[in-house]
């Protein structure tokens, strides 16, 4: 294997987690759309404002020239923000249109357009292999070299195994699948389920609720990346279940929080300045409710979130709705 210089492009919390899993071992060119915030980094040597406290091992080097990050690059790896995501690879393509891998550890799909991320990838590198890792993850935890295991999902064997031996480590266990489909609708889909459930805890419905909303969105976007070309396999490991069930149960989640705080009554920009990062499931509950209509897959908990974000539903209503819907089979 040729010796990696990697650029991860996108320095906020999980760009840079990653960044440092990957640094312990390899150069690494973390690249940052903003200057200050990059210098900072490199003046610090921790990222002062998403993760302060980890100190950047000496192989990982802030810069915000997205020339710089991949001029030796062999690796190129996004962790920018779904919305971001075009406009990041038409700049990438702009430096290295023959650009052989590129991979992504973004959760979401196109705004708009409701592409999966690997067709939008696709537009700008119609040679490369491309790859996605997913998989329950915090980027703190990350960070901190706690243990952790995820899914790399890519078609191409050489690059799905490239990719793994590169993430690979003592603390950072990488499982790999084929099914990319799979693995980014499990991504996407499991933010949308983690404000559902942190509405429900924020209404003080309790932990029976909990477990209802996470088996039942399970169903949901299982039924939706079946009908998309995906594996249900894939969705009953880290990339599927995994993913949901740590986004759905722990305060570190994003989409939970802005659940909980809607469900306690708060507006969805009190709930985002509190939270001071990007809540992916926002915009995926909207992407997520048009195409299971497109395709006429059944995504109640989907629907529900979608009218409490963008049609004033009442999130208690909502929640009542949802636990209210006639009896079904367990099977559907």
């Amino acid at each position: 294997m040729t010796a990696p210089h990697i650029a991860l492009i996108g320095a906020g919390s999980w760009g840079t987690a990653l960044a440092i899993q990957l640094a312990h071992r390899y150069p690494v060119q973390l690249w940052g759309r903003n200057p200050d915030a990059i210098r900072a980094c490199r003046t610090a040597g921790t990222n002062t404002r998403y993760l302060p406290d980890i100190v950047f091992p000496t192989n990982l080097h802030p810069t915000a020239e997205l020339a710089t990050a991949l001029h030796h690059a062999t690796d190129v790896m996004l962790a920018v923000p779904s919305h971001a995501f075009a406009a990041t690879c038409a700049r990438i393509a702009a430096h290295t249109p023959a650009l052989s891998r590129l991979s992504w550890a973004t959760k979401g799909l196109e705004p708009d357009t409701r592409q999966l991320l690997s067709q939008v990838a696709r537009r700008y590198f119609p040679q490369a292999s491309l790859a996605m890792l997913t998989g329950p993850t915090f980027a703190t935890e990350v960070a901190r070299g706690l243990p952790t295991a995820v899914t790399l999902a890519a078609p191409d064997v050489a690059c799905r195994t490239r990719l793994a031996q590169l993430l690979h480590s003592e603390h950072f266990r990488v499982y790999t699948t084929d099914d990319l489909i799979g693995a980014q609708l499990g991504a996407s889909c499991k933010n949308v389920m983690a404000i559902a459930a942190g509405i429900a805890d924020g209404l003080g419905f309790g932990a029976n609720a909990r477990a209802a909303l996470i088996t039942r969105g399970l169903a949901e976007i299982t039924r939706l990346t079946t009908a998309l070309g995906g594996r249900t396999e894939t969705l009953m490991g880290l990339a599927g279940l995994g993913d949901l069930t740590l986004t759905c149960t722990d305060n570190q989640s994003r989409n939970r929080r802005m659940g909980l705080a809607l469900g306690q009554g708060k507006t969805i920009e009190q709930a985002r300045h509190e939270i001071g990062q990007a809540v992916e499931g926002i915009a995926t509950a909207r992407e997520i409710y048009h195409k299971a209509h497109a395709v006429a897959v059944d995504m109640p908990i989907t629907e529900h979130v979608y009218q409490v974000l963008y049609q004033d539903m009442p999130p208690r209503a909502a929640v009542s709705a949802l636990l209210s819907r006639t009896p079904g089979h367990t099977e559907k």
